[in-house]
C-alpha cells in the first residue's frame, strides 16, 4: 500500500516539475523547431516512463530490440495487459511513437498535453464515425512519418490472456503500407491490475518479433489473425 501511495505522488508530482519543460515544448512547437521539440519530448518522456515503472518495482527484459527498424514509420502491434504497458513501450523501447488512445485520457491534466504533443490520436470507442476518422487519422499519420502503437484488443486483459483483436485498426498499416512490429508483453499485469489498483513488483517480459510488411491482396481481418497468432507465440498464457 505505501508503495502504491509513493508511485501516485511521485507520478503527479514529476507531472508539475515537468511543466517548465512542457512550456520550453511549446515554445519550439510555435517557432516549428520540430527536430528539436522531438528530442526534447521523447527523452524526457522515456526517462518518466522508465522511472514509473521502476518505482513500481518493474523489471523489464526486452528481447528482439534489433527487429525494430532504425529509420521509418512503424506500427506496433501489440497486447494490452494493463495499466503499465504505456510506460513500458515508451520506456523500453526507444523508437520515437505515439498511441491511439481512448478518448477518456484527455481528461487527464498535464497527461493530455504531452499526448497531444506526442501527437497521440483520441478515439472515442462507441461512436463508429469517430473512430473511423480517428483510423484515417493514423494512416495519414504513419505516411507522415510518425510511428503509432496500437492495442487491438480494445481493452486491458488484466491477465495472461489473450483477447480477440479487433480489426478496424489494422486498416492503418493497410492504408500507409508500412512494417507491422508485433510486440508481446508477459506480466505488465501482475504490476497492478492482479491486485486491483495495488501496485507490487513483477518482472515483465517484453518480445520484439520481426518486422511484418503487409502483403497487397490482405483483408484487415486476415492481417489481424496473422499478427495476433505471431504475439500469442511469444505470450506466457496462464489458466483463467
Amino acid at each position: 500500500m505505501i508503495r502504491t501511495l509513493i508511485w501516485f505522488i511521485y507520478f503527479w508530482f514529476y507531472l508539475f516539475l515537468s511543466l517548465p519543460d512542457l512550456i520550453r515544448i511549446k515554445y519550439l512547437a510555435r517557432k516549428g523547431q520540430e527536430t528539436k521539440l522531438n528530442t526534447i519530448l521523447f527523452n524526457k518522456v522515456g526517462k518518466w516512463a522508465r522511472s514509473l515503472v521502476r518505482l513500481a518495482g518493474g523489471k523489464v527484459a526486452v528481447t528482439g530490440g534489433e527487429n525494430v527498424p532504425s529509420s521509418g514509420p512503424v506500427l506496433f502491434v501489440s497486447n494490452h495487459q494493463g495499466n503499465f504497458d504505456i510506460p513500458i513501450l515508451l520506456g523500453f523501447i526507444t523508437k520515437p511513437k505515439a498511441f491511439i488512445a481512448k478518448m477518456e485520457t484527455k481528461k487527464l491534466p498535464l497527461v493530455s498535453s504531452w499526448m497531444t504533443f506526442m501527437k497521440c490520436i483520441f478515439i472515442k470507442r462507441d461512436n463508429l464515425r469517430q473512430s473511423l476518422k480517428a483510423i484515417q487519422q493514423g494512416a495519414e499519420a504513419l505516411t507522415s512519418g510518425q510511428s503509432l502503437v496500437i492495442f487491438p484488443e480494445g481493452t486491458r486483459s488484466k491477465s495472461s490472456q489473450l483477447g480477440a483483436f479487433k480489426p478496424g485498426s489494422f486498416k492503418l498499416a493497410l492504408e500507409a503500407q508500412v512494417p507491422i512490429i508485433p510486440v508481446t508483453i508477459n506480466g505488465s499485469y501482475k504490476l497492478m491490475e492482479r491486485q486491483g489498483i495495488i501496485i507490487q513488483p513483477a518482472k515483465v517480459e517484453v518480445v520484439i518479433a520481426a518486422p511484418v510488411f503487409p502483403p497487397e491482396k490482405i483483408t484487415a481481418q486476415e492481417l489481424a489473425s496473422q499478427i495476433r497468432e505471431i504475439i500469442k507465440t511469444n505470450l506466457k498464457e496462464t489458466p483463467a
